[in-house]
């Protein structure tokens, strides 16, 4: 029995997926839902995150990096990576480890935290300002010996910083339980948290303090420019940062001056993901109408296949093979994490019935034009000339290929 799809709905979906493929790719509350794991960072650090999340190719080759050299931290650990030619938002992210192995263990939350960021940026920063006002309602976001909470008088923009500018500390806490109720049932936050969290632990904690130095205060100019919810970033020749921490810092450097700028993405470090929609695909060069042979982010971990989705996912990635991808005999697993955000249309593919029946049909009368030749030309092995009508070769049995499309 055939069920056909009204036209109507056909229609819907289609409208769906181009409105996608053209442009905004997030709801407001499928944004929250993405923000929600990192929107109560000290400023720096969220911009930096936010940043970095644009490259998540570079995000996984720093993550097995850490994990190949478990025994270097801070400094050496950065040494260590001096040759390593990744943006530097993602070369930064090695002072903060446990984030970085959160980025890399949760790949497809850190891919749309990035798409979202690159298509959206203005609504991912209104997002965090929104749930740092629920955290707040609720008393977990206050002022504490490891951050400094302010609130702007005018704006009523609210600032999280580092109590001591030296020393970075990474909040812990629950995304689904900081900001009390949620409000999107149909997205409830990503249940991201750091490397050695433990369920139902305090409400809101800090990990070991970060001592960043030189590092946080060159590079790690970072900082959210809140009056046009912007990401501001020292790159100036005397950036510390990209001195200390490249063979090529100049490649870093921005002549202009000292003076912040805003963050400009660089699509150079992309590596060939995909981008959310055609516009930022467009906008950064790339046309995804032929990007299929591109790399992804499965093809980073080792067994991807370079597909990748349309929309606002990118392509799906497994959040378990931590660190065995590249050896290419792991089977992906079913993502955590996949609620809601970035799913693709409930009719996509609505549109290809047509086309699937017009091939069966066509597979039908191969297989029937083959049966009246064999059958006219006797048993003497004539059947080669019913398989030449049917355009497949071989057999009149390769009518029965054209059920995928493929004969004619």
């Amino acid at each position: 029995m055939n069920l056909a799809m009204p036209p109507g709905l056909i229609a819907q979906g289609a409208k769906e997926e181009a409105a996608k493929e053209e442009g905004s790719s997030f709801r407001p509350e499928e944004i929250d839902q993405i923000v929600a794991p990192i929107a109560l960072y000290p400023d720096s650090l969220l911009a930096q995150t936010l940043a970095a999340s644009t490259y998540p190719l570079e995000i996984v080759q720093a993550g097995r990096f850490v994990q190949q050299n478990k025994d270097l931290k801070g400094e050496k650990l950065l040494q260590a990576a001096k040759d390593k030619d990744w943006d530097p938002s993602v070369k930064a992210m090695l002072e903060f480890p446990d984030v970085l192995l959160m980025m890399n263990e949760k790949l497809e939350w850190t891919e749309k935290l990035g798409n979202a960021f690159l298509s959206q940026q203005r609504d991912v920063m209104a997002s965090v300002q929104r749930l740092r006002k629920k955290a707040q309602e609720t008393g977990n976001l206050k002022t504490t010996k490891e951050q400094v909470v302010k609130v702007e008088k005018e704006t009523q923009i609210i600032v999280i910083e580092p109590a001591n500018p030296q020393v970075v500390y990474v909040p812990t806490y629950n995304p689904t339980v900081v900001y009390g109720a949620w409000p999107y049932p149909a997205y409830p936050p990503y249940p991201v948290y750091p490397p050695g969290y433990v369920a139902g632990a305090a409400l809101f904690s800090f990990g070991v303090g970060v001592a960043v130095g030189a590092a946080w205060s060159g590079h790690g100019g970072w900082g959210c420019g809140w009056g046009n919810n912007e990401v501001n970033i020292n790159a100036s020749t005397n950036n510390n940062f990209t001195k200390n921490n490249y063979n090529n810092p100049e490649k870093y450097q921005n002549k202009a001056g000292g003076k912040n700028q805003n963050w400009q993405h660089n699509p150079e470090h992309r590596k060939g993901a995909k981008y959310p929609n055609q516009n930022t695909a467009q906008k950064y060069g790339q046309q995804r109408s032929g990007a299929g042979g591109r790399p992804t982010t499965s093809d980073a971990r080792g067994y991807g296949s370079g597909g990748g989705q349309r929309g606002g996912a990118g392509p799906q990635t497994s959040d378990l093979s931590r660190g065995t991808g590249d050896k290419g005999g792991a089977k992906p697993q079913t993502s955590d994490a996949s609620r809601g955000g970035g799913k693709e249309s409930a009719f996509g593919g609505s549109g290809k019935g047509g086309s699937e029946r017009a091939s069966s049909n066509r597979g039908q009368e191969s297989r029937s034009s083959a049966s009246r030749s064999t059958s006219s030309a006797g048993r003497s092995g004539s059947s080669g000339g019913g398989a030449s009508r049917s355009g497949g070769g071989g057999s009149s049995r390769g009518g029965g290929s054209s059920r995928g499309g493929g004969g004619r």
